[in-house]
């Protein structure tokens, strides 16, 4: 079984079986939540800084808040990637974000105009192997973004070759 398959098991366990890896309370629940978040921090600033490299030419600016309350009593992290075409264009930014929300089973991974994906991260290999899912976050994201304007937003496509 490959690492995506493996992952959608555990979430798929969690849900039979009323747990999220090894915890029943929400107390716990957000303990797990809050180690995931710092297992994935180096991923998503990955695939958010390869976006940033390729495509946007190294214009943009990672920014991470950390893990925030919110307004629903849940909890999230945010990652997200801004440069000068999508402030002008008054557009979101790329965005991967993690979240509990208080009516949920367990977290989810999403984007600013992409998502679920389960959250089932309890360990670095665990990490690791959320990278293409990431990717795949960050790269929908850009797509939908570039249909909310055109592709001017995106400086690769503007720059000119010599």
């Amino acid at each position: 079984m490959n690492a995506h398959t493996t992952a959608l098991l555990r979430h798929f366990a969690d849900l039979r079986d009323g747990t999220h890896g090894d915890a029943i309370s929400r107390q716990d629940k957000e303990r797990l939540f809050a180690t995931a978040v710092t297992l994935l921090d180096p991923y998503a600033r990955q695939a958010l800084e390869e976006i940033n490299s390729a495509l946007l030419l190294e214009t943009g600016e990672v920014t991470s808040g950390g893990i925030q309350r919110m307004a629903d009593g849940g909890v999230e992290a945010v990652w997200a990637l801004s440069w000068r075409e999508q402030q002008a264009a008054e557009i979101s930014p790329v965005v991967i974000r993690a979240f509990y929300g208080s009516s949920f089973h367990h977290p989810h991974l999403r984007g600013a105009t992409v998502g679920e994906w389960p959250l089932n991260v309890f360990n670095e290999e665990q990490a690791a192997a959320e990278l293409c899912t990431l990717r795949a976050i960050t790269a929908a994201d850009l797509q939908n973004l570039v249909f909310q304007r055109d592709y001017r937003i995106i400086p690769a496509t503007t720059a000119v070759s010599r």
